[in-house]
């Protein structure tokens, strides 16, 4: 399991906007319409990933935790599905569901919007404030598959509380580390 770390876009950039399909749903879905006027967090996972099926529990806590305290959380997928159809669409809405996701899962086709971001690895993490500029991007937390430390999203917890109460987040922020984006050709 090799592994990539992210590429640390500079705080303060604007969130890039996007309209993608959302598998579960058939439904396309931009940030305009996701968006949250409190933070929200944009995160680049995929389904066979090593690394996101370690933290996957996580990310549904972290949603079910601040979903209800005006958080929009967003899930991304750009992997070329045609070297790994693990990541297809129809497999996104099955895993979706089977995790019970209550974020919106989307599929990026064309890669634009992971190559946007600046996205290089899965799991990726984007958090904007209510102005959706920049405020963290990095790991969820210091756990790895290839370690004993617990996946309790400590690190990313700390940015969105920071943003809920108003404050500056702490510009030291850690990769985040998984595999590479699957890039088309």
């Amino acid at each position: 399991m090799s592994a990539t770390e992210s590429t640390m876009l500079p705080l303060g950039t604007l969130a890039p906007k996007f309209m993608l399909v959302e598998p579960s749903t058939g439904q396309i879905r931009s940030l305009d319409e996701l968006k949250s006027e409190k933070a929200t967090l944009v995160m680049f996972i995929c389904n066979h990933c090593p690394f996101v099926k370690h933290v996957n529990p996580q990310l549904v806590a972290l949603a079910n935790d601040y979903l209800p305290q005006g958080v929009s959380i967003i899930a991304i997928s750009s992997n070329d599905v045609e070297s790994y159809p693990d990541d297809s669409p129809i497999k996104m809405a099955e895993t979706a569901q089977r995790l019970g996701y209550p974020f919106p899962y989307l599929y990026d086709d064309t890669q634009d919007v992971a190559r946007a971001y600046h996205a290089a690895c899965t799991p990726d993490f984007f958090l904007f404030d209510g102005t959706m500029k920049l405020v963290y991007r990095g790991q969820l937390d210091s756990s790895r598959p290839s370690n004993s430390i617990p996946v309790d999203g400590s690190d990313l917890r700390r940015a969105i509380d920071a943003v809920l109460a108003g404050k500056k987040v702490d510009e030291h922020q850690q990769p985040s580390i998984g595999c590479n984006i699957k890039w088309k050709g």
